[in-house]
């Protein structure tokens, strides 16, 4: 009875397909199905199994996030691990050399971070519940870290300000126009970080003398290698007031140790006070904790601290320890919800709530006067919901791939309709939104492989080596026997894949 039947011959195989009922699916396609990949432009075949990552006795387990960790000379990992109690961060140099623990906080569950000059900089955060719904904030009483690279324990980035009264005398002959000063210290740590000037002490300087410092502070903090006398340009009257002044590093007034406490004979003249420092005053000593981390233009960007879930700060340029606290800050319209998430991309910065995107333009001026401008009011991602490209741990510079509740998308100053994920859409919009802080995705433009870690803990593949746009790509769910909780490429673009118990 079947002798007459036209047999149909598939040769070309195009992914999985989730989008309206059974009958609407393509012939070319499954209505479901796991655990395959892609063999070339048509083919297929069963995905690859799972293998150890570390060849050591005793590996990292639940393993909660991994970051890809550019050091001066090779390309690592940074990896945290949570066992229901204390959150404790790694650094895993290669499959058989482990640093840490790092960094051990109780209750952390999660971190943003950000390579910067060979350091690791981490801001420890985690998921409260407010009004029903997960919201991700920088922890409270919690604080940005620095890793130097080298196996030592992390510590707070940033320094706090100098404590006690400069000592001044009047030195040997030599280069001044006299008059009053004002007189400061900041201290510098081996990571190039400036405390705010402190330490005060007004003094008249005798015309064509130097001047002797004493009781210069010591830092209580081992990580200060300098310190800094500073000055204000000559007045008429004792200063008195030395927050509203403007200070001035002086030339060869630096003490390149934390134990010395007097430095004699130094002399200047005004004209000699060029590099400024007052940019340092509001600096926060502590930097507070946010939810993220991402540059734009050389300067550090975090955002969505315990108290302020709407605000980013922004460093100095060139020195991402310094966080003025009254000019660093951008303020994103408040609607309630928290910050998630914020790339460069072609000279912008893009900051992105759940379901919102605006742009900031750096102006040449400081921060806290960059025009905003909102891209879209119904579309935005979570707190890892922008892909990164191989092995690099950054974004395209083309484009990004965003994770929103509508679905994978391309962002190039807008975004692409339709999305990306089109074709799936319907299992995408079934994911369950209060768990998005689960979604990972890493971009092997190689291989041209997108990878996303679901909320549901499987993970996806979309394969675009016919094409990066809602028809070509080609999807693929894998199911493990672990719950995947993050992912990433290394060695250009080998995956790996951290996971906690078994399901």
């Amino acid at each position: 009875m079947y002798r007459e039947h036209e047999p149909i011959e598939l040769t070309d195989f195009n992914g999985l397909w989730k989008k309206g009922d059974e009958e609407s699916v393509p012939q070319d396609h499954f209505s479901d199905g796991e655990n395959y990949t892609f063999i070339g432009n048509k083919a297929f075949r069963t995905r690859d199994g799972l293998g150890l990552h570390q060849d050591v006795v005793v590996p990292l387990g639940n393993v909660v996030r991994i970051y890809n960790y550019i050091t001066a000379n090779k390309n690592t990992l940074i990896v945290l691990t949570y066992d229901g109690v204390d959150g404790k961060i790694y650094h895993v140099v290669d499959t058989t050399t482990v640093h840490g623990p790092l960094l051990t906080i109780a209750g952390m569950t999660d971190f943003g971070f950000v390579p910067y000059a060979g350091r690791a900089y981490i801001t420890p955060f985690t998921t409260t519940v407010i009004g029903g719904l997960n919201v991700e904030r920088g922890m409270t009483g919690q604080f940005l870290y620095v890793y130097k690279g080298d196996g030592t324990a992390a510590r707070k980035a940033g320094i706090v300000a100098p404590v006690g009264t400069l000592g001044a005398s009047v030195g040997a002959a030599g280069n001044s126009d006299g008059g009053h000063h004002a007189f400061a210290v900041v201290y510098e740590t081996d990571t190039g970080a400036l405390s705010a000037p402190s330490a005060f002490r007004s003094f008249n300087m005798t015309a064509n003398s130097t001047i002797s410092f004493s009781s210069i502070p010591v830092s209580p903090n081992a990580a200060v290698t300098k310190r800094h006398i500073v000055s204000t340009i000559r007045k008429t009257a004792v200063i008195t007031d030395f927050v509203n002044q403007t200070y001035f590093f002086i030339p060869n007034a630096t003490v390149f140790d934390n134990v010395t406490t007097t430095l004699t004979n130094i002399g200047f003249f005004d004209a000699d006070l060029l590099e400024d420092a007052s940019h340092l005053s509001d600096n926060y000593g502590e930097i507070p904790a946010g939810v993220g981390l991402c540059m734009y233009h050389g300067r550090m960007c975090l955002y969505t601290t315990f108290a302020d879930i709407s605000i980013v700060l922004i460093s100095a340029v060139g020195e991402p320890e310094a966080f003025d606290q009254v000019d660093g800050l951008l303020i994103v319209p408040l609607d309630g919800n928290p910050i998630t998430n914020g790339a460069e991309l072609r000279d912008v910065l893009y900051i992105f709530k759940r379901t919102k995107t605006v742009a900031y333009t750096d102006n040449g001026d400081i921060p806290s006067t960059w025009p905003m401008t909102t891209i879209d009011d119904a579309i935005g991602t979570c707190v890892h919901g922008i892909a990164t490209v191989i092995d690099s741990g950054s974004s395209s510079v083309n484009f990004l791939l965003i994770a929103s509740y509508k679905g994978i998308m391309i962002f190039n100053g807008i975004y692409s309709l339709p999305e990306l994920s089109w074709k799936i859409s319907d299992l995408w919009l079934s994911l369950t939104r209060n768990d998005f802080r689960y979604i990972q995705m890493v971009n092997d433009s190689i291989k041209q492989v997108l990878y996303c870690a679901l909320p549901d803990r499987r993970l996806l593949e979309g394969n675009y080596a016919n094409g990066l746009d809602p028809k070509a790509i080609r999807w693929a769910p894998w199911r493990f026997d672990v719950k995947v909780n993050t992912i990433a490429l290394v060695n250009i673009d080998t995956l790996i894949i951290g996971a906690e118990a078994a399901l």
